[in-house]
């Protein structure tokens, strides 16, 4: 499991998101966040984190751990 699923999942359940909204949010779709929390996707695109990040109010390095 890489780091950016153990995170993701933690920084959005502190902030009291479903995967839903966290995609409504990021403007991704939500089965990019399950995608990603599943660890199916491993490598998502730049452009994919910054919108995260962005949602979670928090910076792209913090995301990726």
């Amino acid at each position: 499991m890489s780091n950016i699923t153990k995170t993701l999942r933690k920084l959005r359940e502190a902030k009291g998101f479903s995967q839903e909204k966290l995609a409504r949010l990021a403007d991704v779709a939500n089965n990019t966040i399950i995608k990603i929390e599943a660890g199916k996707n491993q490598n998502p695109t730049l452009n994919t984190l910054k919108k995260i990040a962005k949602a979670l109010e928090v910076s792209i390095d913090k995301l990726i751990g």
